[in-house]
Order: structure tokens, then sequence, then C-alpha cells
């Protein structure tokens, strides 16, 4: 079930709404909550109900586990016991993601190297199994150093299958969440959240049906129809997929946060204008902050504690190994590796840049960074290599500039730049929101273009629902 689709607007989301504010009204709270659950596992087995078995089994497996490691006492004989149950607990989570997620790749890849002739698996990957293994991961992690612990099975399922969050994020820490959900005050319907979450929705569903459904028409021609790219159709291409990838995703967000408001539960911002930052250490600041915050914590960190003396060569050395790591978290392709290999890079070099402690133009800085990054998704777009290199080959092309020119094109890219650089973000709105007249009107203007839109087009899925 899509958040731009007419059975969670009109349907799931009212009746999940209305039915768990009546059963908290009524102080029944234990039927709130497995009402939560249930709701967010028909959300979830909407799309293909024979993996409920595998979240249901991974939430309960995890629970148990966490527990126990809580449970132990800190003595030394002990620690080694809860020690190889978290390393156990841990590899059991890592090894979901990899076996439905990159066993083919493996395959194909001891195939090519070794010559062999292994037949591949052909695995379907579960949907949101990324996001809710990490989102596991990270609460093992806190449970093992003690930060955190849950004794409610139900507050923990609640924790990890919330439905605003569960496909695509943003990744969410129980300490941030769950204290939300245990507020008495939360569990009666706060009008102001109504309103604003509504609101945030309808900016994230103007975002996704309206920009980046438009884009994604031109990105998917330049990189999978066109056989060759002129310059200016290169460009379009590589544009438009990199305005498609920030307003699919962060109008998703939009939507995720706007419908956890109505629950009166406040997820964490996860864009912040990242196509105005002037370097990669600012644009990794800006963009999917969550899962920034996410490899910094339980990744990056942990390699730099692995070292004995840290230099900060050694520290650039991580950010590296970090970012490789991130890109393939992305999907099973070199296409991710390289563009988490060129962002760690891009980082790498930002850092030295600051530690010269050079100056350089605002303006040129944010040029520079802009085209790195577009330059990057080119990859993260592409199939294949040979898709990455038609595409930037044709950026580079000599010939007529002007060749296959559209005005139409050239007037949403100029329009959208307008957009991403002049107007502030959609998250400023959580900070200091006033319920209007005018923005109620504003509001039924984009639900107005935004379904008159949807009615040309069938709905479509979230770019990262394939992650």
């Amino acid at each position: 079930m899509l958040f731009n689709s007419h059975e969670f607007i009109f349907l799931f989301l009212p009746i999940s709404f209305f039915v768990y504010f009546y059963l908290n009204h009524k102080r029944v709270t234990i039927a709130s909550k497995v009402w939560l659950i249930v709701v967010s596992l028909f959300f979830y087995g909407w799309w293909n109900s024979s993996y409920l078995l595998l979240i249901i089994g991974s939430v309960v497996f995890n629970y148990i586990a966490t527990n126990m490691i809580v449970a132990y006492d800190e003595t030394k004989e002990q620690y080694l016991s809860k020690k190889v149950l978290f390393l156990m607990t841990l590899c059991f989570n890592i090894s979901l993601l990899v076996y439905f997620k990159y066993m083919d790749f493996f395959i194909v890849n001891t195939n090519a190297l070794f010559g062999l002739d292994m037949t591949l698996m052909h695995l379907a990957l579960p949907l949101a199994i990324s996001f809710f293994t990490l989102q596991q991961i990270a609460f093992l992690v806190d449970s093992y150093e003690g930060l955190v612990k849950e004794k409610s099975f139900l507050d923990y399922t609640i924790f990890v299958i919330f439905f605003p969050q569960l496909i695509a994020g943003p990744i969410v820490h129980h300490s941030d969440m769950m204290p939300q959900f245990a507020n008495v005050k939360n569990k009666a319907k706060n009008y102001k959240n109504i309103a604003l979450g509504l609101f945030i929705f309808s900016i994230g569903l103007f975002k996704k049906v309206v920009l980046a459904d438009t884009f994604a028409i031109w990105a998917t021609y330049g990189f999978d129809t066109a056989p060759t790219l002129h310059l200016f159709e290169a460009w379009v291409t590589s544009l438009s997929y990199s305005f498609q990838l920030y307003f699919d995703f962060s109008g998703y967000t939009d939507m995720a946060i706007g419908a956890a408001l109505l629950f009166n539960i406040k997820l964490p911002i996860n864009f912040n204008s990242p196509y105005k930052a002037t370097g990669m250490i600012d644009f990794w600041q800006r963009w999917h902050m969550t899962l920034t915050n996410f490899i910094t914590i339980y990744i990056y960190t942990p390699i730099i504690r692995s070292f004995e003396r840290l230099t900060f060569h050694k520290a650039m050395f991580a950010t590296l190994v970090t970012f490789l790591i991130a890109g393939l978290w992305h999907g099973a392709s070199w296409m991710f590796v390289i563009f988490g290999g060129l962002n760690g890079v891009g980082l790498v070099i930002n850092h030295y840049w600051k530690r010269s402690k050079k100056q350089i133009n605002s303006l040129l800085a944010w040029f520079i960074t802009f085209n790195f990054i577009n330059i990057s998704f080119v990859f993260f777009r592409a199939k294949e290599w040979d898709d990455a290199m038609k595409v930037l080959n044709g950026m580079v092309s000599i010939g007529d500039p002007l060749h296959s020119l559209n005005l139409l094109q050239l007037l949403a890219i100029i329009l959208t730049f307008i957009l991403i650089l002049l107007f502030g973000n959609s998250s400023k709105y959580l900070e200091r929101f006033h319920f209007t007249t005018t923005k109620a009107l504003y509001l039924a203007l984009l639900f107005f273009i935004s379904f008159g839109v949807a009615e040309i087009r069938s709905s479509s899925e979230f770019i990262y629902f394939n992650f």
C-alpha cells in the first residue's frame, strides 16, 4: 500500500487513526497497541503477505535476544556469555540481510572470479528488510551497552513496525520514539498535530506525485531507453534523476512524518535542504540524516575504536571504508559501491581541505558540491557501467549543445533550482506551525493538484522501496 494511493489516504489512514484514538479514549491501552501492530502488519503485508512471517520472526528473535542481553549481570563470567549472545544476534540480523539481499550478487561475482557455474537463487527482496534490520541492530547495540531496554513485547513491536516509518525510515532510536507512546497526553487527539500532520503530508504528496514522478519520466528515458545522449539530453537525464531522487525520498519522509504526527508521534527530520550544501560534509549532514547518524555511530565509530593509535589519516581511511559499506547497503550492485566510494573520497577531500584552512567562495563551493553529487547519483541510478558512461560521456560531449533542446524540460529544471535554493525546507513548519485559513487553502490546493496529476498517472512506488 503506497502513501500516495487512494486506499491509504481515504481508507487505511483514517480508519487506523479513529480506531486507535477511540480505544485510547476508552482507556484500553493494550487494545490500542495491538490495533496499531495489526494495522502496521496489514500495511506491510499489502505487498506480499508471505514476508509477514519474516518480519514477525525477526521481531520476536531480536526481542528475546535483547532482553536476555539486558538481563545479564555485569560479572566477568557472565559478560563473556553476554558478548557471545550479542554477537550471535548481530550475526543473525546481518545474515538475514545478506541472504535475501546479496546472495545472487555473491554467486554472480564468485562465478565470474573462479569460472564456476553456480545457479542463481533469484530471491525476491523482502520489503523494508534494510530498514527494519538496521533499526533492530541499533537497538541491539544500545541494549548491549546498557543505553536502552524494553520489557514490553508490544512496545518493542510498535517500535520496529510502526507503519509510517516502517518501509523507508526515517531510522528511529527507541529512546526517541517510545517515550512519546508512553506519554499520556499523546493518547488523546491533538488537533494542532493533526493540522500540522496533514499539512506536511500534503507537501510530501505533492513532491512525490507532481515533482518526482515528472522527473522520473525524463530520467527513465535517458538511462533506460535512449541509445545515446547528446549534451542537453545527458544533463537533463542526470539532473532529472537527482531531482527525482530528492523529491521522491524527501516526499516519502514528509508523508511519514505527517502520518506519524496524526498519532502524536514526532519522527526525526531526514532532509534539510541538501542541495544547498557547500561541501560534502555539509551535504551528508543534510541528506538522509538518520542514515548518516546510524553509519556514524554504528559503523564509523567502531572502526575508529579499532585503531590503537588514532590519527587524522586513519580517520579518513575509516571514512572511506564506512561509505563503501554504506554504498553497498543500498543494493547488490557495484554501481552502489562506486557511489559510496565517490562520496567517501569526496568527504575525505573535504576534510583535508578544511584542515588546510583555505577559503573558497561559497557560490563556487556550492557549484562544485552539487555537480559532484549529481555525478555520483549517475552511478546510483545506472544499472550497469555502460549506462553510467552513456550519461557521463553525453554530459561532456562536443557537438551541437542545443541538439534536442526541450524548452519545457529547461524551464522545469530552472524552476526546480529556484525552488530548492531559494525556498525553505518543509521541516521548518515542524518548529513554528500555526494553522491559518491561508495554510488551509494551501493544503487544499496541494491535494487538489496532486490528485489531479495522480488521476492522469498511476501510483508509482517510492525509489527507496527497492533498498
